[in-house]
């Protein structure tokens, strides 16, 4: 999570890592028009994170704060994402626009990288009704292909990779690719044959 202008700083480098942007220049920094359009939405994220964590101290830093989460929420219904603040640790990649659905009460490491079409939910039950914290935990370095949906109280691992499409209602252990509906493990080359590296 954002607590410190530093962490800002590390988490916009971190993600321009993952996304293949690095190194940081000021256009990229500002996140301008003539920025990638992800880009454009990552880093209005990561401001929008620093000033929700660090700066609503007084009424002018609450304004400035709500006019920051409208320019966001006209990016996400544009492209299709609906991310909550302070769920992705830094890293992140959304390789594509399209639909994207996560859970505020989910929980993802640093260096994930995600594809359209994935839902990380909550999970209810008829005995239990809804659960806010009924959420997926996910690590670090973590691949989920397009279409994938997780949900419930789950634990992902480290170095885990999910194939497009897979349904994941069950722990995941670290190092291992899962697949399928419901998804099971089909080998333990995990993310890192993804790119030949654990970190995106």
């Amino acid at each position: 999570m954002i607590q410190s202008k530093a962490d800002l700083d590390y988490y916009i480098e971190s993600d321009l890592k993952s996304l293949g942007c690095y190194p940081l220049t000021w256009k990229l920094k500002l996140g301008g028009v003539f920025c990638p359009a992800i880009w454009q939405f990552q880093i209005k994220l990561r401001k929008l994170e620093y000033q929700n964590n660090c700066k609503k101290n007084n009424y002018v830093q609450k304004i400035y704060f709500y006019l920051k989460y409208k320019s966001y929420e006209r990016f996400s219904m544009k492209f299709g994402f609906s991310i909550p603040m302070n769920v992705f640790g830094p890293g992140l990649c959304i390789c594509h626009v399209g639909t994207l659905i996560v859970n505020s009460n989910a929980k993802v490491g640093s260096n994930c990288r995600i594809h359209a079409g994935v839902n990380i939910g909550n999970s209810s039950s008829l005995d239990k009704g809804w659960v806010p914290d009924n959420t997926p935990t996910i690590g670090n370095n973590v691949y989920i292909g397009p279409g994938a949906k997780l949900f419930g109280k789950i634990k992902i691992g480290d170095n885990v990779a999910i194939g497009a499409n897979a349904v994941v209602n069950k722990d995941v252990s670290d190092h291992v690719t899962v697949a399928g509906v419901p998804a099971k493990v089909i080998n333990t080359k995990g993310s890192d044959v993804i790119h030949g590296d654990s970190r995106f």
